[in-house]
This record gives C-alpha cells, sequence and structure tokens, in this order.
C-alpha cells in the first residue's frame, strides 16, 4: 500500500510541476497475431519520446472492420495488419491518409499495390498446404505436389482446410484455387471444391483449430494435410525440443502458381491524434531495425530488401518461384460473392 501510495504522489507531482511533459502516446492497432522484441520496440520509444499503446483487433478482416467502425473518431493513429485480400476494402473506405515514408525506396515494387501509398507494405507470407512427414512415410503414400493431387481418391479424408468466411488463411487458400482455375471451362474452381468435398474435405473455421486440433502432426487429429503457412515448418523446427532433428516434423506442398502471397500493410488513419508520430513509426516499421526483427516474431518475411533473413527460412521456408497471380481489384469486386458460391457447394 506505502509503495502505491508513493507512486501515485509521484504521478500527481509530476503533472502539478510546471513545465513537466508526460510522454506522449501512440495508439496502434493490430491483427491478433502481432508481434515484436520489448527491446526494438522500447528504442523506438525511447528515441522518440512516446509510449506505444497496442491494441488487437483480431485477425486481419476483423481489425479493419473496427477501423472502419470508428471512422471520424478513430480507435487509433496507426493501423496494421490488413491485408491483399481486404485491400480494396481499406482504401474504398477512406479511412487513411496518403504517406509516400522515404523507407520505400528499400521495398521491391511488386510488394507497392497501392499508389496512393495509404497502405504500406510492412512483410509477406505465403499460405500453402503442410503435411505430416511421418504419416505419409508410415502409410507409404506418395506426398501430393498438385491442387488435383488432393482431389484423388488416395487423399479421401486427409486434407483440412479454413472456411474463408471466418478465416484469413482460408479466403487466401481459396483465392489461390481461383486464380489456378479460373471459372471457365470444365475444370473451373467450383468444380474443383465440389470434388474435394466428394473427397471429405473438412472445414472448421479458423487456423488454430486446424493445425492444433485437427492436423495429424501435432498429435490430436487425424488430418495430415492442412492450409497453413510456408513458414510453418520452420517455425515447428525453431520450435522443436533439443536435440532438434535435421529436418522439421513437417513439409511444404507448393503446387505451381496456386500459393497465395500475404502482403500485409500498414497506414495512417484520418483524425489521428499524433500523426507526426505516425509517420515515424511507419518509416520504423519499414526500417531495417524492424523489419529483421519480422521473421522470428511473426514468421513472415520482411518486406525491406535489405533486412536479414534468417538461414532457418532459406532452407526450410521457401518462396514460390510461381506464386498465384490475381489482382487486389478482382478480389475486392469478386470476395463477397466468391464465399457465398464457395459456401453453397462446400456447405450446404
Amino acid at each position: 500500500m506505502r509503495k502505491s501510495a508513493l507512486l501515485l504522489a509521484i504521478c500527481i507531482a509530476q503533472v502539478a510541476v510546471p513545465g513537466f511533459a508526460a510522454p506522449r502516446v501512440l495508439r496502434v492497432l493490430t491483427h491478433s497475431s502481432f508481434a515484436a522484441t520489448p527491446s526494438v520496440l522500447a528504442a523506438f520509444e525511447a528515441a522518440n519520446g512516446v509510449t506505444l499503446q497496442f491494441s488487437a483487433g483480431g485477425d486481419g478482416g476483423e481489425t479493419l472492420t473496427k477501423a472502419i467502425l470508428s471512422k471520424g473518431n478513430p480507435l487509433a493513429d496507426v493501423l496494421y495488419g490488413v491485408d491483399n485480400t481486404f485491400l480494396g476494402r481499406a482504401l474504398d473506405a477512406d479511412i487513411l491518409v496518403p504517406y509516400a515514408s522515404p523507407a520505400l525506396a528499400s521495398i521491391p515494387a511488386d510488394l507497392q499495390t497501392d499508389p496512393s501509398h495509404r497502405m504500406l507494405p510492412v512483410d509477406f507470407g505465403y499460405i500453402d498446404l503442410n503435411y505430416d512427414r511421418k504419416y505419409f512415410a508410415d502409410k507409404g503414400l506418395a506426398v501430393p505436389r498438385t491442387l488435383e493431387d488432393l482431389a484423388a481418391p488416395a487423399m479421401k479424408s486427409l486434407l483440412v482446410v479454413e472456411n474463408p468466411a471466418t478465416s484469413t488463411p482460408g479466403l487466401a487458400f481459396l483465392i489461390a484455387t481461383i486464380a489456378h482455375f479460373g471459372d471457365k471451362g470444365q475444370a473451373t474452381w467450383q468444380s474443383y471444391w465440389a470434388s474435394l468435398r466428394r473427397n471429405d474435405v473438412l472445414v472448421v473455421n479458423g487456423w488454430e483449430d486446424a493445425y492444433y486440433n485437427e492436423f495429424s502432426e501435432q498429435g490430436k487429429g487425424r488430418r495430415p494435410i492442412v492450409v497453413s503457412y510456408a513458414t510453418s515448418p520452420a517455425y515447428e523446427l525453431n520450435a522443436a525440443a533439443d536435440p532438434k532433428p535435421a529436418v522439421p516434423p513437417t513439409g511444404n506442398i507448393i503446387p505451381e502458381g496456386a500459393s497465395f502471397r500475404q502482403i500485409e500493410f500498414v497506414g495512417i488513419l484520418k483524425g489521428a491524434r499524433e500523426p507526426d508520430l505516425a509517420r515515424k513509426f511507419v518509416d520504423f516499421m519499414l526500417s531495417e531495425s524492424f523489419q529483421a526483427d519480422i521473421p522470428m516474431q511473426m514468421w513472415v518475411y520482411p518486406s525491406n530488401a535489405k533486412a536479414a533473413v534468417p538461414e532457418l527460412f532459406r532452407k526450410f521456408a521457401p518462396v514460390p518461384s510461381t506464386p498465384a497471380a490475381i489482382d487486389p481489384a478482382a478480389i475486392e469486386a469478386n470476395r463477397d460473392a466468391w464465399i457465398k458460391a464457395w459456401s453453397q457447394i462446400v456447405l450446404k
């Protein structure tokens, strides 16, 4: 009690002393998977005399919805975590201000998908399929290599995916199948998903449920193939107990032209209380110091081409040579219709 009283007295004294300036607060709204080394964030706070205040808004889509609903009285100064499946919605909502950070000079042009510079690319990763190495070895099964392979009789009841209506990875995988098959001819994305349904694909609401409850490698589930991230095997090896195995317990299935490159963005919200600090924080998020921290914290690739990438990524988190190609504008124009059509095929 005495310690609490003393701290309260100090706070009151600080407010009362003429000339004393309390640290400014910069509010940052992020998706729930945001992570950074505390010392890296502390360096920004110390350099700018600011306290960072983070709030988690759920997944990228939920976070964006909260930002849109608070338009005019924003919940934060900076928004991070909207990806390219929702980029069009973020721009159409008119909740962000342009800022062409000098750090963009180190960001490859193909990641800068918003020419207005309202959303700047922080990181990227790939949604693909992970498989349980032991399961396939024990069963003597060949690992599928294409999307078409997943619909083969030998793969019946082996795949778990996330619902694109409730999961960002699920939506990314749906978009990858649309980019790969298209909607014309005999082998359309719709017919493909119908074949997966006949092959007893399991659909769950989110990535955590799919990966930790249904995926066989985690020991709880019975499905040895899961929609996840190309970096998941690297993460599994890093998390393994010592002595670590030579290879991860999971592997990647990267279908040609059918892995979705997910880009995550940062932007400054209209009506930000601290616009100058917000610009500095955007610069910081794109700087080499923050970018080098990204891989082992959020298990995605840094957007800054100068940032170091760990050897673990180079060995076990490959960058697909030909990811799925689809325009963000097409995603925005068709996303809801695609999800509705998918639901009618797979869930009904």
